[in-house]
């Protein structure tokens, strides 16, 4: 097949890969700039592209008349989007004879949209996918060729999630291009009624109360932590990052604890009491410090049970 691919990210570049492991013919890459405020830690698809020796275009739309033209001049087969960032309109989208697919980063139709990795993370879900399907106008509501379960454990990261997801997403793809290639892949029509949407989150997104429930702020930190922006609350008028932590409950207290206030001092860190739970504070940032784990913050900040971290630790200072 001659392929138009559109990608981003690791599951652009292993779909990337695989296409030319199979001797398909990658007319071009079609990609985008990195975001200067963003933390760049994946893998990069216009080096690899230019490692294989394809034109390459990063266009501000790719929906510009001209640039249309241009990669209609292509001629391709078939259009691939992996993970690529812009939307697709329909003349992009009925551009090649063998039509537009894209590989998203869920189960649908279930977590349609944006960041699918982290909402999965943040409502607390066992288990997700990936899916190959057909593009139409209203995002990820085409028809699906493949999918593959990826589970989630409860220690998974956004990180370790995506990795889990980027090999499964190879897997898939590489079982279905030759179907793909001889016409005989499926074509099933997604149940609509079924579908559940996410847009897009922001660093400020990342934010909790201690009023919050142990569980619910956990998988907030689990789902943002890093490479992303990160899990936050106030510490007095400092602000304190969470980089990691764990649950637990209260199994038995005369008074129930006030949410921020330190229960006791853990093995990996201060035991802080949430609106039902517990959370240990395993790797945290205080302003803009460094990141430090849980029992040297407790030590350079003097926590001990009884402190109330909603309105600020100790003295707000390293001792």
């Amino acid at each position: 097949m001659r392929v138009l691919v559109f990608g981003y990210h690791d599951i652009g570049y292993e779909c990337l890969q695989e296409l030319v492991a199979q001797g398909h013919e990658v007319a071009a890459v079609v990609t985008h700039e990195d975001d200067p405020g963003e933390n760049v830690w994946f893998r990069s698809v216009p080096c690899l592209a230019r490692e294989y020796g394809l034109p390459v275009f990063t266009p501000e739309d790719p929906n510009e008349p001209d640039f249309l033209t241009a990669l209609r001049g292509l001629a391709p087969d078939i259009v691939f989007s992996f993970y690529y960032r812009h939307m697709l309109k329909r003349p992009l989208l009925e551009l090649a004879p063998m039509g537009a697919l894209n590989l998203h980063g869920s189960y649908l139709p279930f977590y349609r949209g944006r960041c699918p990795v982290n909402w999965v993370l943040l409502r607390g879900e066992t288990e997700t996918g990936v899916t190959l399907h057909y593009m139409v106008e209203k995002p990820d509501a085409g028809d699906i060729v493949a999918q593959r379960r990826v589970a989630i454990s409860f220690d998974d990261t956004a990180l370790t999630l995506y990795g889990k997801m980027t090999r499964a997403a190879r897997e898939m793809f590489a079982e279905t291009l030759p179907k793909l290639a001889a016409g005989t892949a499926p074509r099933v029509p997604q149940d609509h009624s079924r579908a559940t949407y996410f847009g897009g989150r922001r660093p400020e997104d990342g934010r909790f109360q201690w009023a919050d429930r142990a569980i619910d702020i956990y998988n907030l930190v689990r789902a943002v932590t890093h490479p992303y922006p990160g899990a936050f609350t106030g510490m007095g008028q400092t602000k304190l990052m969470v980089w990691a932590c764990r649950p637990g409950n209260v199994t038995s207290c005369d008074v129930p604890p006030i949410p921020g206030m330190v229960l006791a001092i853990g093995q990996g860190g201060p035991r802080i009491a949430t609106g039902e739970g517990w959370v240990e504070l395993l790797s945290v940032q205080v302003g803009d410090g460094p990141v430090i784990d849980g029992t040297r913050f407790c030590t350079e900040y003097g926590l001990q049970p009884g402190d109330d971290l909603f309105r600020g630790a100790g003295q707000l200072a390293p001792l």
